[in-house]
């Protein structure tokens, strides 16, 4: 159970209107190294963990992905709930306007809808915490990449958070490896 705390985790500001760069942001929305894959990746994994360290630390990033995916969507949201349909015609956000109007739907920026295929569980530690420390990896370079095409500042600011938060879930996933290894290595007595 979690105490959910009415407010983002990171305050967004959002000072444009641009209906592409909403579309640019559904890849972390629901894209394959997105906020959504990630946190369901990590809360899936948790529970064939052999330490409690692992567990928790699974547990508690799989939570914190979630409450990026609603800074993600408060983005995406904000970038867009005041585009005139004129401003939306002929950019790439038109075709997600035809299936879903201007709100959040877990899909690519390419248009390619979220699916559980995008995530693994493999039941063995080390490769899902080497999986997840790619993930991380590659979810911080779409964030650049994200922060490269952007001129909201206020956007950029919410975008640079992220990225270091994707930073920081990549040493905890290494630390959470070195206490797998620590356990599959100790001699055992019986």
């Amino acid at each position: 159970m979690w105490i959910y705390e009415k407010k983002l985790q990171y305050p967004v500001r959002v000072d444009s209107c641009n209906p592409t760069l909403a579309q640019m942001m559904l890849e972390q929305f629901g894209g394959p190294d997105g906020e959504l894959s990630a946190g369901i990746r990590y809360l899936s994994q948790r529970y064939t963990m052999p330490t409690n360290e692992a567990k928790g630390i699974l547990t508690d990033i799989g939570t914190e992905e979630l409450a990026h995916w609603e800074i993600i969507a408060t983005i995406m949201w904000k970038l867009v709930k005041d585009a005139p349909i004129e401003q939306i015609k002929g950019t790439a956000f038109e075709a997600h306007y035809v299936s879903h109007g201007k709100s959040p739907f877990p899909h690519s920026a390419g248009g390619y809808a979220w699916t559980a295929a995008f995530i693994q569980s493999k039941a063995d530690p080390v490769a899902d915490l080497h999986e997840d420390m790619a993930a991380e990896q590659k979810a911080r370079a779409t964030y650049e990449n994200l922060i490269n095409i952007t001129d909201d500042p206020g956007v950029k600011d919410a975008l640079r958070f992220l990225r270091e938060r994707e930073v920081v879930h990549y040493q905890r996933f290494g630390e959470a490896l070195m206490g797998v290894y620590d356990v599959k290595n100790s001699k055992k007595f019986y």
